[in-house]
């Protein structure tokens, strides 16, 4: 039986008691900065948890923007995880930073945006990218590579000449209010800092939680 007993040790920084920002958006900001400044590929993935009819399920999205200290994603309504939102807006995000040996976990409630963020979101999108959005019915079964390049250059087709293609209706973004906010650090001997944002009146409180 193979063994995963790799140990790396932890070593790279800290969180001292009173050093986040009272705002953990704003702290969040902070450590996205750093995942980009670090060069991070992807710094904005976060794994997205939802619960359907058969359970749990995890999947990598990309954080598309931070909307008045909720985090925002698009997706096809019609997918797995578009199903699931509708289905239960209680979702857990998971932002892990592995070269900086950090981690930011948050769990919130998702909702619709406005039509209007989301038109703003899409007029962001190359035009190659929304002819992807139309062709794809996300999550649904295809027979093979070919019927959906064939997809993708009917949509081609029909939308040839338009260069600001329409967003469908059947995407959209959908915004997480976090109710809970965890900055993990690592650090040597697995004696890790763990603080938690937590709801307090109007505002937060932060707690440090043992390793």
């Amino acid at each position: 039986m193979r063994s995963f007993a790799r140990h790396d040790d932890y070593d790279r920084s800290a969180l001292p008691d009173g050093s986040l920002d009272p705002d953990p958006v704003q702290q969040f900001r902070s450590w996205l900065a750093d995942a980009e400044t670090a060069g991070l590929p992807e710094p904005n993935a976060m794994v997205l948890s939802t619960v359907d009819a058969t359970g749990p399920t995890s999947r990598t999205v990309l954080l598309k923007g931070l909307i008045d200290g909720r985090f925002e994603l698009v997706t096809n309504s019609g997918s797995r995880k578009g199903a699931a939102l509708r289905r239960d807006g209680r979702v857990a995000l998971l932002f892990p930073w592995y070269a900086l040996q950090r981690q930011v976990l948050v769990d919130g409630d998702a909702a619709p945006a406005p039509e209007a963020t989301s038109d703003d979101y899409w007029a962001t999108r190359p035009r190659g990218s929304r002819i992807g959005a139309w062709a794809s019915r996300q999550s649904a079964p295809i027979p093979d590579r070919a019927a959906l390049d064939a997809a993708v250059a009917a949509t081609e087709e029909r939308f040839a000449g338009v260069e600001d293609v329409p967003r469908p209706s059947f995407w959209g973004a959908w915004l997480i209010t976090p109710r809970r906010i965890e900055f993990w650090q690592g650090r040597p001997s697995r004696v890790h800092d763990r603080l938690v944002y937590l709801p307090d009146g109007d505002g937060w409180r932060i707690e440090r939680l043992q390793p």
